[in-house]
């Protein structure tokens, strides 16, 4: 198989991740028998310093022209207490999105036995949780007009959803539910918002269509303590950008640290894939970050965008061995964890990567 894979590795801890990401992916590519090239383009602070733009022409036209694309975050703190920035990095961002047409946001929250004390939920309530979200990524307040008035004095941002952009995602929602445990939880905020109350509507018509999946409407206030209280009630879960947004980051404490957790943005044509943490400029350039979640994002890059089933899976089985064998970053090391068992970055993703060829049988060495 030849593919072209675009590495946007953005802001931040971006370039360190991505590059582990990068390196699980040729190492697949070697032993699976498969041609992949990469190409690089930027974004976000890095693309504002180099072009003025969060989002440069030429980047959007190598994804435009690519397979699929391994992303890593977007952020400076320049710009975080800075309101008056006309131009910032999140802006790239959601151009992208909105210009690639990537409206479905997968983010799979996915429970590694070996991580389950890592979180501060008690294991118990942890063990055997597996859910899957569908964040609709296009509309939502986050694209609805926005401005100022009364001088500067009231500012405003509108909730607005479209028929057709409920429906997309609730067919993508419910089909992934019949592979799985064949229930939908669709979360909104009916009770007082018109927005939600079309939501509702829709994701009704649309569970009429799959009638052996079964569907519950949850208000996004009881979803956030659900998530918390029963995680394990919950398989797939569609909802809005802004809810979406919000549930899926208070889910990565589920998964014991937003370093484990991937995610796919899909739409009709190319695909994006990039760990759920952002720049985290606070440990850039130190060598601790957690490449996990890019690396587990180059498995969803392999599946979805790829059709590469056993080439994904092989990715996920080397990360649990890795795991198992003892392996941390220090985000999810604790005080049992043997100092030597401690990685940087760049070793982890190696770890992987070896892990990945001997399950494989394969005697390409990194």
């Amino acid at each position: 198989m030849k593919k072209k894979i675009v590495i946007l590795p953005g802001d931040g801890i971006g370039k360190e991740v991505t590059a582990c990401g990068k390196k699980v992916l040729e190492q697949v590519a070697e032993c699976f028998g498969h041609q992949f090239s990469f190409d690089y383009a930027t974004i976000g602070h890095e693309a504002i310093e180099a072009t003025g733009t969060p989002l440069p022409d030429a980047s959007l036209e190598k994804m435009k022209n690519c397979d699929a694309v391994l992303f890593g975050a977007v952020g400076h703190p320049k710009y975080d207490n800075d309101p008056s920035a006309k131009v910032r990095p999140e802006q790239g961002l959601l151009k992208m999105r909105k210009e690639l047409g990537l409206y479905a946001n997968l983010r799979p929250i996915k429970l590694f036995d070996e991580l389950l004390g890592a979180s501060s939920i008690k294991p118990e309530i942890l063990k055997g949780a597996d859910i899957l979200f569908f964040r609709e990524l296009t509309g939502d307040v986050y694209f609805g007009e926005r401005g100022r008035k009364d001088e500067g004095k009231t500012a405003y941002d509108t909730m607005i959803y479209s028929r057709y952009e409920v429906e997309r995602i609730a067919h993508k929602a419910f089909k992934a539910a019949l592979t799985r445990g064949k229930k939908v939880t669709s979360v909104d905020k009916a009770n007082v918002l018109e927005s939600s109350r079309l939501w509702r509507e829709v994701v009704q018509d649309v569970a009429r269509q799959y009638p052996d999946v079964e569907v519950e409407h949850m208000f996004v206030d009881a979803a956030a303590m659900k998530l918390i209280q029963n995680p394990r009630g919950f398989d797939v879960v569609v909802t809005g950008n802004l809810f979406g947004d919000i549930l899926t980051d208070e889910a990565s404490q589920i998964a014991g640290s937003m370093g484990m957790l991937a995610s796919a943005s899909i739409g009709d044509t190319v695909g994006l894939y990039e760990p759920i943490h952002g720049s985290a400029h606070d440990i850039t350039g130190k060598g601790i970050a957690n490449p996990l979640a890019s690396i587990l994002s180059a498995a969803l890059l392999l599946d979805i965008s790829f059709g590469l089933k056993e080439e994904s899976e092989t990715v996920i089985k080397a990360v649990e061995k890795t795991l198992r064998e003892g392996y941390r970053t220090r985000d999810i090391a604790d005080a049992t964890t043997a100092h030597e068992k401690i990685l940087g970055t760049e070793v982890m993703g190696n770890v992987v990567c070896n892990n990945a060829r001997m399950l494989v049988n394969c005697q390409v060495a990194v």
